[in-house]
């Protein structure tokens, strides 16, 4: 593999935008000394931020903490404003930071190993467990939690055992005291897995852009992270419980609404409502009952609110960072679905999938392995479902396309409206019926960049309608190869398992041949089905099922496309936004110091957390909603000049008819085997003699059984290879929440 930055021709590959005009030297270097710098301080200060809270628990760092506390505790902001600076104020930085780095480069420029070399992130490690396929980074990072909070709770105990072994109280007193203090510390290891839990569920996040997580991805981890801190919260109720009994107080102790400076009965409702969310997420309720997971989930507002009220403003500002990330993220989301989407085109193919083709504007950016999150009005006002986006930026700037399979409640709805719609409609062909789709669009969310165009080699394992995401790589591929456009991928091998032979017809969603000419030294693209529930092809075989019978085109002018408002967005736009936001929040916390609102009092202890959340909530609308207004009105100009652009280019733009195109060879070898499952072992091994000693990219899309049998065969070739042997990189997009 040649390393691409010796060839100017792919200095921009995996830039979002077209090949532009490089810049000048020195402005070139001075971006990469202002991005060099901002990498440097975001990693000082993310590795001071993760090694304070890792050492915290111990008693000298524990003691240097309180110290310093009390140092500032004569400030405007007080020991409360001290402690967010440390605990919170660090993610707020590094956010900042990342939006600013992204607003300097100029492009994404990806320097490739020459020689193959493992990757931490590409390597699976456990294939078949409790978290899935887990990759080797994955791995270190569970463990590094894991260590945290042994050590953390080993820590304070200790502690705790030491200072309270030689007290003259009673047994069964003194052992209810522990538990108390026990309980008391592992609540505060809670609230730093808190701290981490919402980050990754901040759709939008710089921080997600920053290190290149999609979505898709962040939920699984945002999933880990809600089991470890629903079990310590669980945890330090129940210790509570049981010390407040062996006391006698149990009772009082739960109903008591103050006790200290914390609210006893708060903390008793934010846990059942934590308890409530964590139970339904449990696979067995989420897959059977989805509609119970999702509306439950929601009551997340209902948690942080208690939360804060039982904890009080200052330990609430050990979590309130990534909290405050989180609304941030959900304005916007809140802003950008508002908008209803125009739906150019409404497919319905004969194999119970529905593809839909919405509208966007040029300016709204996304790549071939993005998702977004659709909304059908006509169906519910609340659900919002994900989907992969099955088209290639270059296959238009003004629209996008998904495809939605017919499988659940949801879908099921949504494919009875279209019926009914066309029925309708033919029986009142003269009689204009507005379309009955309604749809709303957050997004498009996913990598940063488009890593599939990292690799010369690539094998696309998909299962059922997990192809989506493949169209949209395969057109991407497709267009960048006829189009003379940069391309470092050049051998495809696209794996698809199917169940019955009816959905073949989906292929022909992709029009390869239109896009691209016939390149054998260009692409090599490989097509191998299998079709595991029939044993012989149907008498229809090699005939592509024509669905524009079933399909229904809307009119373009009924609606609009989707909102730029996302934190995919403009990068100067969100910058401002961000910025505007913590600086209200700051103006109005000490708005609140000043007039003494926040004042340690027995009093108005229980109102302290609220008023911290109501900042947030009111920082993010009233100075940071100006800001997504202005963006709004440029979005609106900007998509004005864009359309009067669009449509004198196809005025001036003939379009090419297929009658007057010559007769071309297939672009891929296609074949269709019956009755068989895809054997991963000689599958794998073909590819390794006929590619040899080189990186392959392994791209996974469909049931967890499929993913965890190409990860297993991933992970014992590349355990096994030889010296001329492949290194396979294991990736999976898989949406699963």
């Amino acid at each position: 593999m040649e390393e691409l930055s010796g060839s100017a021709e792919h200095q921009y590959l995996l830039s979002s935008k077209d090949p532009a005009p490089p810049c000048s030297e020195s402005i070139a270097a001075g971006r990469i000394l202002v991005k060099w710098f901002l990498e440097m301080a975001m990693g000082l200060i993310f590795a001071a931020w993760v090694t304070f809270i890792f050492l915290f628990p111990a008693p000298l760092v524990t003691e240097l903490y309180y110290e310093w506390r009390a140092l500032t505790s004569d400030t405007i902001f007080g020991g409360n404003g001290s402690a967010f600076l440390i605990f919170s104020g660090p993610v707020l930085a590094i956010t900042i930071l990342a939006i600013a780095r992204r607003i300097v480069m100029c492009s994404r420029e990806e320097q490739f190993a020459k020689y193959p070399r493992f990757r931490l992130s590409t390597f699976p490690v456990v294939v078949d467990g409790p978290f899935g396929v887990v990759s080797a980074a994955e791995l270190i990072g569970i463990c590094l939690v894991v260590a945290y909070v042994v050590w953390a709770i080993s820590a304070y105990t200790l502690e705790d055992l030491s200072e309270y072994s030689k007290s003259p109280l009673p047994p069964i007193l003194k052992s209810a005291t522990m538990l108390e203090f026990l309980a008391s510390r592992i609540g505060i290891v809670g609230e730093f897995c808190l701290a981490f839990l919402f980050l990754p569920v901040a759709r939008g996040s710089a921080l997600l852009r920053l290190v290149d997580i999609p979505f898709e991805r962040a939920a699984r981890y945002h999933v880990w992270l809600g089991h470890l801190t629903m079990l310590l919260f669980t945890l330090h109720g129940l210790l509570y419980v049981i010390a407040w009994a062996m006391q006698g107080t149990l009772l009082e102790e739960i109903t008591s609404w103050q006790a200290s400076d914390t609210s006893n009965f708060a903390g008793v409702i934010g846990l059942s409502v934590g308890l409530l969310m964590w139970v339904t997420s449990l696979p067995p309720v989420r897959k059977m009952q989805f509609e119970v997971f999702f509306y439950t989930h929601q009551l997340y507002i209902v948690f942080v609110i208690f939360f804060a009220m039982h904890v009080g403003d200052y330990f609430f500002t050990f979590a309130c960072g990534a909290i405050f990330l989180f609304l941030l993220d959900r304005f916007l989301r809140f802003c950008q679905s508002r908008r209803t989407v125009n739906v150019i085109s409404a497919t319905r193919l004969p194999c119970g999938i529905i593809k839909l083709v919405l509208s966007k504007p040029a300016s709204l950016r996304y790549n071939a392995l993005s998702s977004i999150f659709l909304q059908i009005r006509e169906l519910s006002w609340l659900q919002w479902h994900p989907f992969s986006v099955a088209s290639s930026p270059l296959d238009g700037k003004n629209h996008l396309s998904v495809l939605i399979k017919v499988s659940g409640e949801w879908t099921a709805k949504l494919d009875r409206n279209m019926l009914d719609n066309k029925e309708t409609c033919d029986q009142n062909e003269t009689t204009f019926l507005p379309p009955k789709i309604t749809a709303s669009v957050e997004g498009p969310y996913g990598h940063e960049f488009p890593y599939h165009l990292s690799y010369e080699n690539l094998v696309l394992v998909a299962g059922g309608i997990g192809i989506s995401p493949f169209f949209a790589i395969l057109s991407d591929i497709l267009h960048r190869v006829g189009e003379g456009k940069p391309c470092l991928t050049s051998n495809v091998l696209l794996v698809w398992a199917i169940k019955k032979s009816n959905e073949l017809p989906l292929l022909s969603t992709l029009d390869m041949e239109s896009i691209c000419a016939f390149s054998p030294d260009k692409l090599n693209l490989d097509i191998v089905i299998y079709i595991t529930q029939e044993s012989a092809p149907s008498l229809e075989e090699g005939i592509i099922i024509e669905s524009a019978e079933s399909s229904h085109v809307f009119p373009v002018s009924n609606g609009c496309g989707i909102s730029v408002l996302a934190g995919t967005g403009n990068n100067i736009w969100l910058g401002l936004y961000v910025m505007s936001s913590i600086a209200g929040f700051i103006v109005l916390m000490t708005l609140l110091e000043i007039f003494n609102l926040l004042s340690y009092t027995e009093t108005k202890s229980r109102y302290r957390g609220l008023l911290f959340v109501v900042c947030m909530l009111a920082s993010v609308i009233i100075f940071g909603g100006p800001a997504v207004f202005l963006w709004s009105c440029w979005e609106k100009r900007t998509s004005a000049v864009e359309k009067s652009e669009h449509c004198e280019q196809n005025v001036q733009t003939a379009p090419l008819m297929p009658s007057n195109l010559p007769q071309r060879e297939s672009i891929s070898s296609r074949r269709v085997l019956y009755c068989s499952r895809p054997n991963f072992q000689e599958i794998f091994g073909s590819v390794s003699d006929q590619w040899g000693h080189v990186d392959i990219g392994v791209i996974v899309c469909g049931p967890a059984t499929l993913e965890t049998s190409v990860a297993g065969e991933c992970r014992s070739r590349n355990l096994k290879r030889g010296s001329d042997s492949p290194i396979f990189h294991f990736h999976s997009h898989s949406f699963v929440l």
